[in-house]
C-alpha cells in the first residue's frame, strides 16, 4: 500500500514539474514575441524616419 502511495506521489511530482516547465516555456515565448514585435516596430519607425529625411527628387 505504501508503495502505491509513493508511486502516486512521484507521478504527481512529475506532472507538476512538467506543468511548471511548460508554463515557464510559454512565458519565455511570450517575452520573446513581445521583444520581436517591439524591435519590428522600432525598425519600421526608423526606416520611415530615414526615408522622410531624404526627400525624393
Amino acid at each position: 500500500m505504501l508503495a502505491i502511495i509513493a508511486l502516486v506521489i512521484a507521478v504527481l511530482k512529475g506532472v507538476l514539474a512538467l506543468i511548471a516547465f511548460i508554463t515557464t516555456a510559454i512565458k519565455i515565448l511570450i517575452v520573446l514575441l513581445f521583444i520581436v514585435v517591439f524591435v519590428g516596430i522600432a525598425i519600421a519607425i526608423f526606416r520611415t524616419w530615414k526615408s522622410n529625411r531624404h526627400p525624393k527628387e
